[in-house]
């Protein structure tokens, strides 16, 4: 994907902010925040690099591991009428819901 940017085995989601003419990263996936800034994107994976060291020494000093623990459970609101058809579909293709959605969203993510 275009917009994310791999720096040491993490990832940090790119942007580009118009009102100070400078990229942000944000690391995501990680126990707290760590964000960084530059012109360029030379300049913005060095500084990412510096963001994620700092990052990461704290949390080896505070015996803290630094990536978020994800449960596998999240809840997605949709209207009445989508779910009726999802669950159609979901039977029709002999699946739970659950194990459709999930297809679904690893299909989608796997296009990339």
């Amino acid at each position: 994907m275009m917009n994310i940017m791999e720096i040491n085995g993490y990832q940090a989601v790119i942007k580009y902010d118009p009102e100070i003419e400078m990229f942000r990263g944000e690391f995501i996936g990680l126990n707290g925040g760590a964000d960084f800034y530059a012109g360029d994107i030379d300049g913005l994976r060095r500084e990412g690099e510096t963001s994620l060291k700092v990052f990461l020494d704290m949390c080896k000093e505070d015996g803290v591991d630094p990536r978020k623990a994800f449960s596998g459970k999240f809840n997605l609101r949709v209207s009445p009428q989508l779910h009726a058809r999802i669950v159609t579909r979901a039977a029709a293709e002999g699946k739970s819901l659950n194990q459709w959605v999930a297809d679904l969203l690893d299909e989608s993510i796997s296009a990339d």
